[in-house]
């Protein structure tokens, strides 16, 4: 499998998915209440079919597990499979607001190998396929994320999902020494960890695999680490398809 040709030939369906998402929220998006209580539009929808039929296309032996659709989320026998998330920040994307992502990330064996993740309201594009090679398109350049400068100032700056911080989580940056903490949403957390703007992130199990399936191949191919809170590799598939704890680090804390 050439992971690099896939990645590449997706490069530019998630940038067209980019453009759909602000051009279906510039006409108005249809909105609704899930069963589980959080919000979808048809901009996810739309998102959603736009990038699954492209992934099909690239790799049709590859199953595709979707947030916005239930094929293939009951089988816990998978190994090899995609883990999509059409919208991830539903709310920003529904609010006008910026710090939403569209997300696919490629699981080979259980383990995240390559991912693809757009914010188009920031003009932000990531994608990876292994070690060495993670990269931002940005203002028409390509950076390799392994070539940015590792910062010399002592001072350690975190994400979190909130501003609340919970005691567990207080303990994790009192043991690591972090100085700073800054709300982001989406796995847009993962890509600015990634790029060393800021160094890491922590949370308790919440979510779902495809929530950060993508965001953690940028991060190992950008050199960083993801791990839970005790120490243990993080795999996809899972039956439930929940997330663990974890505990992402940029290669300036490594």
């Amino acid at each position: 499998m050439e992971l690099k040709k896939i990645i590449e030939e997706l490069v530019d369906t998630f940038l067209k998915a980019g453009e759909l998402s602000i051009l279906l929220r510039n006409k108005g998006l249809k909105k609704e209440i899930k069963s589980d209580n959080t919000p979808v539009s048809n901009g996810d929808l739309e998102v959603n079919k736009f990038i699954t039929k492209k992934i099909s296309k690239i790799t049709p032996d590859i199953p595709i597990i979707s947030e916005e659709t239930s094929d293939n989320k009951s089988n816990s026998t998978l190994k090899d499979f995609w883990l999509v998330d059409p919208i991830d920040g539903t709310y920003d994307y529904i609010n006008d607001l910026e710090e939403f992502t569209i997300n696919a990330g490629l699981i080979i064996n259980n383990k995240p190998v390559a991912g693809l993740i757009n914010a188009p309201a920031k003009r932000r594009m990531f994608y990876a396929y292994g070690e060495g090679n993670a990269y931002e398109l940005s203002n028409g350049k390509i950076i390799n994320l392994n070539d940015k400068t590792i910062k010399n100032n002592q001072s350690l700056k975190f994400i979190s999902y909130s501003n609340k911080i919970k005691p567990e989580i207080q303990k994790i940056y009192k043991n690591l020494g972090v100085t700073e903490n800054v709300k982001m949403k989406s796995s847009l957390k993962f890509c600015v960890v990634a790029t060393g703007e800021y160094d890491g992130y922590v949370a308790e199990p919440r979510a779902y695999e495809w929530d950060i399936a993508a965001g953690h191949a940028i991060l190992l191919s950008a050199g960083g680490s993801i791990t839970d809170f005790e120490g243990n590799e993080i795999l996809y598939g899972k039956k439930d398809l929940k997330n663990p704890s974890i505990i992402l680090k940029s290669k300036n804390l490594l």
